[in-house]
């Protein structure tokens, strides 16, 4: 007597039970498939590699920029420092307008103002490559700087002077620090816009024709709001 196993026939309704689970497994597979695809397109970054690079490129600018800002202020600051004394010094020497001149300067007083004059000089010296609102601003310090140093030049000169043309080379002098201070105003007026616009509130760093002058403000509002 054989071994026979009796299989039994799958009833139909399994089989019909099995499909349905295939169908619906297909089914969503290929929604999938299509949904799929307008989401990731719908997510993916819509800019070419070149608007990419642009982007990046101004993304790095605004952040050097932002951190030259913060530099600038801080150096204009300590050139600041350094070129008072000098400015204090000609408001006495040469007043503004139409004053008549101090008494001379001592030739110790003199070679300080120069040896304060070539050290915020060279302190704007080989500047690092920042954005157009940064670089007016310490193009407007530098010649600033530089004016100041003439105008010591200048009044050195005017004591070298005989009596007949030395009044002329003061008021020279005179004139080479009133430029300076404007000038260095324009360097002053564009680094408070940076400060506001980059949120550091204002910053006011200006030269004072007559001594304290510096520590008004262009515009009244309140330091670093």
């Amino acid at each position: 007597m054989g071994n026979k196993v009796n299989r039994r026939p799958v009833a139909a309704s399994q089989r019909r039970r099995t499909g349905v689970h295939w169908v619906w497994l297909v089914l969503a597979l290929a929604v999938g498939a299509l949904l799929g695809g307008p989401i990731g397109a719908a997510t993916a970054d819509p800019r070419s590699d070149t608007e990419r690079s642009i982007d990046a490129l101004k993304a790095a600018d605004a952040k050097r920029d932002a951190e030259q800002i913060v530099a600038l202020t801080d150096q204009a600051r300590k050139a600041l420092d350094v070129l008072t004394p000098v400015l204090d010094g000609l408001a006495v020497a040469v007043p503004p307008g139409s004053a008549a001149p101090g008494p001379d300067a001592t030739a110790q007083q003199v070679a300080a103002w120069q040896a304060a004059a070539a050290k915020a000089v060279a302190g704007f010296a080989d500047p690092p490559s920042a954005g157009t609102g940064v670089n007016v601003a310490r193009s407007g310090f530098a010649a600033g700087a530089r004016t100041v140093q003439q105008a010591v030049v200048a009044y050195e000169q005017a004591l070298a002077t005989p009596a007949p043309g030395k009044a002329a080379q003061l008021t020279h002098a005179g004139r080479l620090r009133d430029i300076a201070v404007a000038t260095w105003a324009v360097g002053g007026t564009q680094l408070d816009q940076l400060n506001v616009d980059a949120g550091n509130g204002h910053a006011h760093v200006f030269l004072p024709a007559v001594p304290g002058q510096g520590a008004m403000t262009s515009d009244g509002s309140p330091e670093g709001k």
